[in-house]
C-alpha cells in the first residue's frame, strides 16, 4: 500500500480525485477568529484538507479563512479540498438540494470537493443520495459519500444508487478498528476516513500506546495518526492551537513495523465515544 509521504499526498478516489490522506477537521469549533486563525494557520503549515458540516454552525467561517489563505499563501482554489455534509433534518431529495445551496453560498465556493450524507437516517438517506448525484453529474462537486454508514447501509444504499459512494467517514481510532466495515468499503473501492481518530483524547495515556511513542521519540497523538495512515484510513485530527496542528501533522518521517501494528490493531474494544449508527435518535 502506498503510504503517505507529506500533507499533500492524496490517495485515489473510485472516480480518479484525489484526496488529500490528511486534514484538518473542525467539529465543535464556533464562529470567529479561533476557528478562523485554525483554518488559516492549517493551510500555511501544508494542509490542503478541511472537513467541516452544516451542524457545525462554522461554515461561514471556514469560507472567510479559506478565502484568506488562498490569498495570503498564493494558493489556488483547486490546491485545497474542502469537505462538508449534509444534516439529517435536510435529507431527502428537495431538501438536500437547498441545503447544498445554503452551504455552498456560507463556504463562499462554486465547487465542492466532497459532500457527505452525515447520518444514515432511515427511509431519508436514499432521497439525498439522489440529489447527491444531480449535483455531483453537474460538476458542483467533485465527490460525493457518506458517514457513519455501517455494512448494511451501504449495502442498502448501493441497491438503488447510479453512483457509488467515495468516501465513508466514520468514527475510528485503536479502540474501534471496525474490521469488518474497512475490509468491506476496501472490497468496493470507498474510502474510509477517520473522525476522532485520538478518541477525544481517551488514549492519550494508553500504556500500549505509550510505549511505542517512546520507542519512536513521537507522541501518543502521533502514533495513532501514523496508524491511521498505515491502515489506509484518510484522517482529520481537530485542534485549534497552531502548535497542536504543527505536531500532528509531524508523522511522515518514521514508520511503524508490522508488530506496533498489531498491537495498535489489539487495542479494540468495539468501544465509541459517538452515537451508534444503528440506533440514534437526531
Amino acid at each position: 500500500m502506498t503510504i503517505a509521504k507529506n500533507l499533500q499526498s492524496t490517495t485515489t478516489l473510485h472516480n480518479g480525485v484525489h484526496m488529500p490522506w490528511f486534514g484538518l477537521g473542525v467539529f465543535k469549533v464556533e464562529e470567529g477568529s479561533e476557528l478562523i486563525e485554525a483554518v488559516k494557520s492549517a493551510i500555511k503549515q501544508g494542509y490542503r484538507s478541511i472537513d467541516t458540516a452544516a451542524i457545525y454552525g462554522n461554515e461561514a467561517g471556514v469560507g472567510q479563512a479559506i478565502a484568506e489563505a488562498l490569498q495570503e499563501n498564493g494558493l489556488k482554489r483547486e490546491d485545497l479540498f474542502i469537505t462538508s455534509k449534509v444534516w439529517n433534518a435536510d435529507l431527502g431529495y428537495t431538501e438536500t438540494l437547498a441545503a447544498f445551496e445554503t452551504t455552498m453560498s456560507k463556504l463562499g465556493l462554486e465547487v465542492l470537493d466532497l459532500y457527505l450524507i452525515h447520518w444514515p437516517k432511515a427511509g431519508k438517506y436514499k432521497g439525498a443520495w439522489k440529489a447527491m448525484e444531480e449535483l455531483y453529474a453537474a460538476g458542483r462537486i467533485r465527490a460525493i459519500g457518506v458517514s457513519n454508514f455501517q455494512i448494511h447501509h451501504l449495502q442498502d444504499l448501493m441497491q438503488d444508487a447510479q453512483v457509488k459512494p467515495m468516501v465513508n467517514q466514520v468514527e475510528y481510532h485503536p479502540r474501534l478498528t471496525q474490521e469488518d466495515l474497512r475490509a468491506f468499503c476496501k472490497q468496493h473501492g470507498i474510502q474510509l476516513e477517520a473522525w476522532s481518530p485520538l478518541m477525544q483524547g481517551e488514549l492519550l495515556d494508553n500504556p500500549v500506546l505509550a510505549e511505542i511513542a517512546a520507542a519512536k521519540g513521537k507522541s501518543i497523538a502521533q502514533v495513532i495518526l501514523r496508524w491511521d495512515l498505515q491502515n489506509g484510513v484518510v484522517t482529520i485530527p481537530k485542534s485549534t492551537k497552531e502548535h497542536r496542528i504543527i505536531e500532528n501533522a509531524a508523522i511522515f518521517d518514521f514508520t511503524l513495523s508490522t508488530e506496533e501494528m498489531e498491537q495498535i490493531n489489539s487495542l479494540n474494544e468495539n468501544l465509541r465515544v459517538g452515537p451508534d449508527p444503528d440506533n440514534f435518535d437526531f
